[in-house]
């Protein structure tokens, strides 16, 4: 009988060696461990993948072998087989390549067996025995089982992050045989910056001049995590204002830090120095972005798209009206449930979705539908340009407000409006106020733990009631302006029950918007 992996072992007279080690592959954000075996014995001389391997795995085979010769080592004149397990796994990319070569050397004894039972590998291999990263090292990392991984050294803080101390971070493939065989050192372990910086310039609130209701919406957004929308003519401030909405947000929690992290490295995204997101992210897709590019998908590969990149952080819509229908209609699923459901043929995955969700968007095609004699649209094209958002899609963002000109004189005015800094404080200890109650924002409180914290005063329940009955609320759109005056509350003096001031004031940041125009 053959011996255990790693071990030579004959059978009828035939002399083979096995060997393997740890690897991962990715699959939609999160990595799955791989491992990679190597069989070479007598035959004629051939070099065989198999374990659904996709096109781009599958040409490990030239990588594999001219990275080795070009390392100054022997290719193996035998019959070589590549296992990857499991076998019902689909294995995309080129980041076995490192461990299908450390495994052909093994198994041609120019490297120990022994030495690779402790190490992992994730690297794309070059023709001229570079080591190359990949896309997804923090999710492969978590992903390897083994003590010590080894990766190239672009990138490697990403992986060092995940698995501090055990990371190694090697040049190209003779470095890291000479130290497996002791004939140099291993590639030295890779150590993390602590230096965290933000994803991207931040912009400060008090820029805005004017515009003291979508100040206020923005800063309820930001302490309750809910869904924004701004109706305005072009030049209104709205693209300005969501530009600032991540300026007022709290650092990452560190478990939504690493999520987001996970997803950037997957999506090949610039990340901080110290490897780690620590700052919301924004995500501003233009309007011409497909649904895979927004949702996620693909067809050989499934990658993230627009609304998990934006992961704990803010999706911005400019030109929310421009984007195919199809396209939003989309976004209903993941704005209800934080994930999105991808499947193919080839594979599925589920990918984290939690976004905040901001949308701009004109009045009408020509822009000018909220000046009285200025609008130069048809009444169709005011109505189709209003059919484009759906009801359902239309309910789902808890702030819909009109964001009008702001006066001359403000405009003229000089000195600054209160600073982000400022209004970050008062989100800050708001969302705290939801941390005591086991969520991170209001957004999320559930329906009955809106009865327990979003309980209704005689004279709130009243106004409920006449909204009801005027059919300017649905059964969600009343769940949801409880949660927004839950917020407005917490904003204010956090008193336990609403009384009619706060969902009053919810009410009118949930306005029906002046889509189509003036008629």
């Amino acid at each position: 009988m053959a011996g255990p992996l790693g071990e030579r072992s004959g059978l009828l007279g035939v002399d083979v060696v096995l060997a393997s080690m740890s690897s991962a592959v990715v699959l939609g954000v999160e990595g799955h461990p791989v491992r990679v075996e190597v069989h070479a014995g007598n035959g004629l001389p051939g070099f065989t993948i198999v374990g659904l391997p996709d096109a781009s795995c599958r040409e490990a085979r030239d990588r594999v072998r001219a990275a080795i010769l070009s390392s100054g080592l022997t290719w193996p004149m035998e019959r070589v087989t590549v296992n990857l397990a499991p076998s019902d796994v689909r294995k995309v990319g080129a980041g076995l390549d490192l461990a299908i070569a450390l495994c052909v050397l093994a198994a041609s004894k120019q490297v120990d067996v022994e030495q690779l039972a402790r190490v992992g590998a994730v690297a794309e291999l070059g023709l001229d025995g570079s080591l190359r990263p990949v896309k997804g090292l923090v999710g492969l990392a978590d992903a390897v089982v083994c003590t010590d991984l080894i990766v190239a050294e672009r990138g490697a803080e990403q992986a060092a992050v995940i698995r501090p101390g055990s990371v190694r971070a090697a040049s190209c493939l003779r470095q890291v045989v000479d130290g497996l065989r002791g004939d140099g050192p291993l590639p030295p372990v890779v150590e993390v910056s602590e230096v965290a910086v933000g994803t991207g310039p931040v912009f400060d609130l008090a820029d805005v001049r004017g515009q003291p209701m979508a100040r206020l919406a923005l800063e309820v957004a930001a302490a309750g995590g809910h869904h924004l929308l701004m109706v305005g003519s072009p030049g209104s401030g709205k693209t300005m204002l969501a530009s600032r909405l991540v300026g007022l947000l709290p650092d990452l929690a560190p478990d939504d830090a690493l999520l987001a992290t996970k997803i950037h490295s997957v999506a090949g995204l610039g990340l901080p120095a110290g490897g780690l997101l620590r700052r919301p992210p924004f995500r501003a897709p233009h309007h011409t972005a497909s649904s895979v590019a927004l949702i996620g998908g693909g067809s050989s590969a499934i990658r993230p798209g627009e609304i998990s990149m934006a992961h704990a952080g803010v999706l911005f819509l400019d030109e929310l009206g421009e984007f195919p229908v199809a396209v939003l209609e989309a976004l209903r699923q993941p704005l209800e449930d934080g994930v999105v459901r991808i499947s193919r043929s080839a594979a599925s995955a589920t990918m984290p979705a939690r976004f905040q969700l901001v949308a701009a968007m004109n009045p009408c095609p020509c822009g000018e539908g909220t000046t009285v004699g200025s609008c130069r649209c048809s009444e169709a094209a005011r109505s189709r340009y209003a059919r484009r958002l759906s009801a359902p899609l239309l309910d789902r963002f808890d702030l819909r407000i009109d964001v009008l000109a702001p006066d001359a004189l403000l405009l003229l005015t000089e000195g600054k409006e209160e600073p982000s800094v400022e209004v970050a404080r008062r989100v800050t200890e708001a969302r705290a106020v939801s941390a005591d109650r086991g969520v991170r924002c209001n957004a999320a409180l559930s329906s009955s733990q809106i009865d327990q914290f979003a309980s209704l005063d005689s004279s709130a329940r009243a106004l409920a009631e006449r909204a009801l009955r005027a059919g300017e609320l649905s059964g969600r759109g009343l769940r949801r302006v409880r949660a927004v005056a839950r917020t407005i509350a917490d904003l204010q003096d956090a008193r336990p029950q609403i009384d009619a001031q706060a969902l009053s004031l919810a009410l009118s940041l949930r306005s029906k918007p002046l889509l189509g125009g003036i008629s």
